[in-house]
């Protein structure tokens, strides 16, 4: 309905739970990504000029804060070809894209939308204190919390902010280091000034072949995802998400490359385990693809702390059915 209104957004036509634009964070809590229409050719700037804007889009003099790692500026002019609707003033501000300006459009599309579709008793938006579109929706079992991204897909290029792998690995492979690196990355309209990295179709086919030598990670990764909901980190916002422990698999699989590593269940899970308690102790988990970025950076201390101190009981005391 979106995209039959607007059509620089693209309409996402598989709704199953293994549907790439699909993240899920917690049972409760998701990030569906909404592909963006009418851009072509992505060049990447070698010269920073970072410009702000207020989160209704008006120009700022001097900037709010500095820009983080995972973070860049975006023009029309990087593109080869681009839409003449790229070029209106609702996006575009001298040229520069502007993610506050996407999201405003993109949320009155999302709000005109949910009564077009008689949605009203199923979907309702939730109040954000930035410019992030976020919705609740009632299923059959119980409520989510949805945010919508627009998203910018780049396929053709990696990033150059992104140094991975930043030496010779034995996982993955060059040949899967290649692939990854062919599937290109995303920019998200999720701040004011911003766009974000996002490498969500590099994760997904990282995921994908993590026990091709029949190891036991991915059994790993579930139990911990199990944990984590049930005992560590329960409730509808957890402090830690899928999309933190997956990183810290990602990290423990680099330093652990062997299948060998991989072959006793029990020993596996916890060395991934002391990982996750390591990160959260410390209130710092890099980010796989960007090195620089902390995933923790902006997440409740105190609730960490709390995070930390079950995962240092468990592992004391590992009472689980670990065979």
């Amino acid at each position: 309905e979106i995209s039959r209104k607007a059509s620089r957004f693209q309409p996402i036509y598989n709704s199953g739970i293994h549907n790439e634009n699909i993240k899920v964070l917690a049972p409760s809590q998701f990030v569906i990504t909404v592909p963006l229409r009418g851009l072509f050719g992505y060049r990447e700037h070698q010269t920073r000029h970072w410009r702000y804007y207020t989160v209704q889009g008006a120009k700022l003099h001097s900037s709010v804060r500095d820009p983080e790692e995972l973070h860049q500026w975006l023009e029309v002019e990087q593109f080869a070809k681009s839409l003449p609707q790229w070029h209106e003033n609702d996006v575009n501000i001298e040229g520069d894209l502007v993610p506050a300006k996407v999201l405003t459009v993109f949320r009155e599309l999302v709000e005109k939308s949910i009564i077009s579709c008689n949605l009203s008793n199923k979907v309702t938006m939730l109040e954000s204190f930035s410019s992030v579109v976020r919705v609740a929706v009632e299923t059959s079992e119980l409520q989510v919390e949805v945010e919508l991204a627009p998203a910018v897909e780049i396929p053709t290029c990696w990033p150059k902010k992104s140094k991975w792998p930043r030496c010779f690995k034995h996982w993955p492979s060059q040949e899967k280091v290649q692939c990854i690196k062919s599937l290109g990355f995303d920019l998200l309209a999720r701040s004011s000034y911003h766009w974000q990295l996002c490498f969500f179709r590099a994760e997904h086919v990282l995921m994908q072949g993590l026990d091709e030598d029949g190891g036991c990670r991915m059994k790993c990764f579930r139990v911990m995802r199990q944990m984590k909901e049930d005992v560590w980190c329960a409730g509808n916002k957890p402090v830690i998400t899928a999309y933190h422990l997956q990183t810290v698999l990602f990290w423990t699989c680099e330093k652990y490359p062997r299948t060998k590593d991989w072959c006793c269940f029990r020993e596996a899970f916890l060395r991934l385990v002391r990982k996750l308690h390591k990160c959260v102790s410390q209130h710092f988990l890099k980010h796989y693809f960007v090195k620089n970025t902390n995933l923790l950076k902006y997440t409740n201390t105190s609730d960490l702390d709390l995070v930390a101190n079950k995962l240092a009981v468990f592992l004391e005391n590992p009472v689980l059915c670990l065979d």
